[in-house]
């Protein structure tokens, strides 16, 4: 979540929570099958795994889901990014082999997830973008 950190600061830790709240229920609404994974991974940070799923679908798939962020509309005054909640993204894909990781997979999509940031965030960023 972009500028969460302003959020809490702006608005207070309850509404805070509330925000993850609402943030989880719209991802979790926009996961369109059901083996795919939307979870809370660490403060305002959320992971996504869509098996069976190439980069361009990746993308696609953080595309909607940003926007549907976005859309939610949840009042965001103290965000440089926009007057609402947005999320920033990172993709990353691989083919599981016995020599990945699934921490190798995370740092990749990590990287991806700081040049979104660094590009002014309210975005998505893979490897290809």
């Amino acid at each position: 979540i972009d500028h969460f950190k302003d959020f809490n600061d702006y608005y207070g830790h309850q509404a805070g929570d509330s925000c993850l709240q609402a943030v989880a229920k719209v991802l979790s609404a926009s996961m369109g099958r059901p083996h795919d994974l939307i979870a809370r991974y660490g403060g305002e940070e959320f992971a996504c795994l869509l098996p069976e799923t190439d980069l361009s679908g990746a993308a696609s798939k953080a595309e909607e889901l940003r926007q549907a962020i976005e859309a939610a509309g949840i009042t965001h005054v103290a965000s440089s990014a926009a007057a609402v909640v947005t999320i920033s993204i990172g993709i990353a894909c691989a083919i599981p082999a016995a020599e990945s990781s699934p921490e190798a997979l995370l740092l990749a999509a990590d990287v991806q997830l700081y040049e979104a940031k660094r590009a002014g965030r309210n975005r998505s960023h893979s490897a290809e973008s």
